[in-house]
């Protein structure tokens, strides 16, 4: 507890009409139980009843946050003792009425197992009205004083997205929190593809907003971040066409109710695909940077990238499944399978520019949590250094400009920006990525046997090193590009997925029947859960460009140590 010195309030309260003492500073709320008393723990005679095992919060003390207070609310008179009135004890029922109006029930986060935050409440009961208004008064104070918490949110919801949930979540699970913490909220119903995204770019009026919301998977948050960045680089005169412009940051963060099939960047950055715990988040005003790569083809640009950049095999099961959506989730196993008896391997050009000067490796055992000191520190390198950040060599730092090139023939070709951890995959593709640190870890799998590569994909689920194989290696990386063995290929691939993504009639026959012995000359590549139309493609990472409303997955120690807050 802390010292009376700072201390915004000391009073004695009943919880539950035990007394407890109560203590209120503009970092912590405390109660604690009080010693024994006659009042509330009537004398038993010890030779007639057993001795009782103390219960585990007896004489406890709590310990919440202010800053994961949610609200405070006083009680009305209707919310006294539900009891029926026959005439017994009847001083005792008016005492009881009488405190309830004079309480108030604060509303605060509660952690419970596997990284879920739920929304508790305790009732204070005062001694009288005045001391009760002074507890109110304070607590709504401390609250509005965090500059952090959102006022006015921009929703949007994805009906179609996952198992269609996507409505149903946000308003019973997710807009009654939202109410309760007095946020106003404007929501969108997305109607078709690219609606929240175009939304963004053209009709939206962000000043008004103090954040975005989505509701549903992975896709729907990709849409918001392609608006978002692309109206915060027009306001600010950015081309986004050119590969070597740096990007502003944008100001709104982003908050991601999970509502979708996979839900990979909810679980990636928070710990758990749980919407009331993303909620909470959003609730308190957490605030989480990430990185996001920028995918070029000459000077166009193409898309941006948030999790994963797949070449291969990614690429080919995100293709074959494309064609297979009629079987629903079921789909992306049905074509995994496929693709790895097949078992395609494609000859390119990877050129990479290596992070230097930075904390980590790809191979370490440290991973990306909350208050990620990796991230902090190589965020802050290098927003120093991107002033001075050029593609070609220049005259100051030319050996930490120095591109490296690898040729080979690869399986698969990955560039991941963060672990890409689910449910599937608790380890995720890199494990040591982290959310921002302005580096992504490039892995090139070479052509290798089959049960070589099923080894490979069965490490992801495995608390085995990753990387730990002759034909797997593994770079973290600022920049990088491929560039495919038959160039020709690329044009081609861009013609014929314009035609409504069909291929010419002898290519598809040998892609689906490779018993032929034609072994394709490119694949796509698979980004977040769309195919890009180029094969040949330049990856830059922009470090800590958009800010999620989180705080990264919290280490399992804090959340003993809040479930049991005398331990703090």
């Amino acid at each position: 507890m802390e010292r009376p010195s700072r201390l915004l309030l000391l009073s004695e309260l009943r919880v539950r009409n035990a007394a407890h003492s109560v203590s209120l500073s503009r970092s912590l709320l405390t109660w604690k139980r009080r010693g024994s008393s006659p009042l509330y723990h009537p004398f038993r005679p010890r030779f007639c009843l057993p001795r009782l095992r103390r219960r585990s919060d007896s004489g406890s003390c709590h310990i919440v946050p202010v800053s994961e207070i949610i609200s405070v609310r006083e009680e009305d008179e209707e919310n006294g003792s539900g009891r029926r009135d026959d005439g017994s004890w009847k001083k005792i029922k008016e005492r009881d009425v009488k405190d309830c109006r004079q309480a108030f029930t604060v509303l605060y986060v509660e952690r419970s197992g596997q990284h879920r935050w739920r929304c508790a409440e305790v009732t204070f009961t005062c001694s009288d009205t005045t001391l009760c208004q002074r507890w109110i008064s304070n607590i709504r104070e401390q609250l509005a004083a965090i500059a952090s918490r959102p006022r006015r949110l921009l929703v949007y919801i994805n009906p179609f997205g996952g198992k269609r949930q996507g409505k149903r979540v946000y308003e019973q699970k997710v807009a009654p929190l939202f109410l309760q913490a007095g946020i106003f909220t404007d929501v969108i119903v997305t109607e078709y593809a690219n609606h929240a995204r175009d939304h963004l770019r053209t009709e939206a009026e962000l000043k008004q907003f103090d954040g975005v919301v989505c509701v549903g998977g992975d896709g729907m948050f990709s849409e918001i971040v392609h608006g978002l960045i692309w109206r915060t680089q027009i306001d600010g005169g950015v081309d986004v066409n050119c590969p070597d412009e740096a990007l502003l940051p944008c100001s709104l963060r982003i908050g991601i109710i999970p509502a979708g099939s996979t839900d990979c960047i909810c679980f990636a950055t928070v710990g758990t695909n749980d919407p009331v715990t993303s909620a909470l988040h959003i609730i308190v005003g957490d605030s989480q940077p990430m990185d996001v790569c920028s995918v070029h083809h000459n000077n166009t640009f193409l898309r941006y990238s948030v999790s994963l950049l797949g070449y291969g095999f990614y690429g080919d099961v995100l293709t074959d499944s494309e064609r297979k959506r009629w079987m629903g989730p079921a789909r992306y196993d049905f074509s995994g399978v496929k693709m790895f008896l097949t078992h395609h391997y494609y000859e390119g050009t990877v050129s990479y520019l290596p992070a230097r000067g930075i904390l980590g490796t790809p191979r370490d055992t440290a991973r990306c949590r909350s208050g990620c000191v990796v991230c902090q520190r190589n965020g802050q390198l290098l927003s120093e250094r991107a002033e001075r950040y050029e593609t070609d060599e220049g005259p100051d730092g030319e050996t930490e400009r120095e591109w490296r090139t690898i040729r080979g023939k690869f399986l698969a070709i990955n560039a991941a920006s963060m672990s890409c951890a689910c449910p599937r995959s608790p380890k995720g593709l890199s494990p040591a990525a982290h959310l921002a640190d302005g580096t992504t870890d490039l892995i090139l799998v070479r052509k290798c046997s089959r049960f070589d590569f099923l080894r490979h994909l069965l490490r992801h689920t495995s608390k085995d090193d990753q990387f730990d194989m002759t034909f797997v290696e593994v770079h973290r990386v600022r920049r990088f590009r491929f560039a495919p063995r038959h160039c020709q290929s690329d044009s081609d691939l861009e013609l014929d997925l314009q035609e409504n993504g069909k291929r010419q009639i002898f290519s598809q026959i040998c892609r689906d029947h490779p018993a032929c012995g034609c072994a394709p000359s490119y694949s796509s590549w698979n980004c977040d859960g769309e195919i890009l139309t180029h094969t040949a493609i330049d990856v830059r990472v922009h470090c800590q460009l958009v800010k999620l409303f989180a705080r990264g997955i919290e280490e399992p120690a804090v959340f003993e140590d809040l479930t049991n807050p005398c331990a703090i």
